[in-house]
């Protein structure tokens, strides 16, 4: 699956065929999903620097196979990439989430309630797979700072609201608020080191690369009807545009990953993180509108597992703020530079 030169040698060494072919397909359940997730936490290494491009190349192939099943698998080893960086061991067999997101009247609170122990109040948005997971990372408020915390969902005064989730992108990946009344949790790292640690920055990225994995996945379907239509030159023409969008967000996430492996500690994790994110969005886009104009109805209506992956892909690229990101990006070198011109 891999062609840019780009990418470290820690990627090369993924055998993403075996991982795409072991990832699942369309149609699997939240608890198929996240043995899946279990499976490669085993066989892939947390991120850190040199383990980057293995971790990019993982989640991308297993977004080629399925796009809710990378959506299961990214939180999952992105939280046990948190706690082995905090020092703090992960619960055998636990399936983690990742609960950061923030909204206008939604507010979780912690409490100290003794011997390094806390209790968190409030409502936390886009809680994905709360009913199903065992565990989440959850971020909360300490006076005015945001503090991470482990927390075990199956506990009392966890409340999940699936019933909310009405998406059609994703519809098997709930992602509704949970309610936390007096909730036990314990503190994984210091306040503000959630957000201020470098695999802050490296975990965004592994989001772009399950966004360029489900795109790649979708540029195949154009692939197989460009290749029973030999003599459509429009279909070469949006077979061959696909290509170079694909390899421009390949080039993107291989050198993010090349500049995380080689310890580069001039970098601007930040920027990168949003560059490398804004890249690979701007042509997933632009792939996904692609193949559905060129491919027409007849797939989106007769082929769930297609129809699926067009979906969830759209729902997917969300989690990135495409004009707001890119207005942070002009701010950043504003204040900072970190542009070469």
């Amino acid at each position: 699956m891999l062609q840019s030169p780009a990418w470290p040698a820690s990627a090369r060494d993924v055998a993403t065929a075996d991982v795409e072919a072991t990832a699942g397909r369309h149609g699997a359940t939240p608890v198929d999903r996240l043995a899946v997730a279990r499976t490669l936490a085993s066989t892939t290494p947390v991120i850190t620097a040199g383990t980057a491009g293995a971790v990019f190349a993982t989640l991308a192939a297993v977004a080629a196979a399925d796009v809710a099943t990378a959506r299961t698998v990214e939180p999952h080893l992105d939280a046990l990439a948190i706690l082995a960086q905090a020092g703090v061991p992960a619960p055998a067999d636990a399936t983690f989430g990742v609960f950061a997101a923030e909204a206008p009247g939604l507010r979780v609170d912690a409490t100290e309630a003794g011997a390094g122990v806390f209790r968190l109040d409030g409502t936390k948005p886009w809680c994905s797979l709360a009913s199903t997971l065992s565990h989440a990372l959850v971020t909360a408020h300490v006076g005015d700072d945001r503090q991470l915390f482990a927390v075990d969902l199956r506990q009392p005064g966890v409340t999940v609201h699936d019933e909310a989730w009405v998406a059609r992108g994703m519809p098997d990946v709930p992602s509704g608020p949970v309610d936390l009344v007096d909730v036990r949790a314990v503190p994984v790292g210091g306040p503000g080191w959630y957000l201020t640690r470098p695999g802050f920055a490296w975990g965004g990225i592994g989001v772009a690369a399950c966004w360029w994995g489900g795109a790649v996945g979708l540029a195949r379907v154009l692939r197989s009807l460009a290749a029973t239509r030999p003599d459509s030159e429009l279909l070469q023409a949006a077979l061959g545009a696909t290509v170079i969008d694909l390899a421009d967000a390949e080039d993107a996430l291989a050198a993010a990953a090349a500049r995380i492996d080689g310890t580069d500690d001039d970098t601007d994790r930040s920027l990168l993180a949003q560059v490398t994110r804004s890249r690979v969005r701007r042509a997933v886009d632009t792939v996904r509108e692609r193949v559905v104009r060129t491919v027409g109805p007849a797939p989106l209506t007769a082929d769930p597992a297609v129809a699926a992956r067009v979906a969830d892909l759209e729902l997917y690229v969300l989690q990135d703020h495409a004009d707001r990101d890119l207005a942070r990006i002009g701010r950043k070198v504003l204040e900072h530079g970190g542009v070469a011109w």
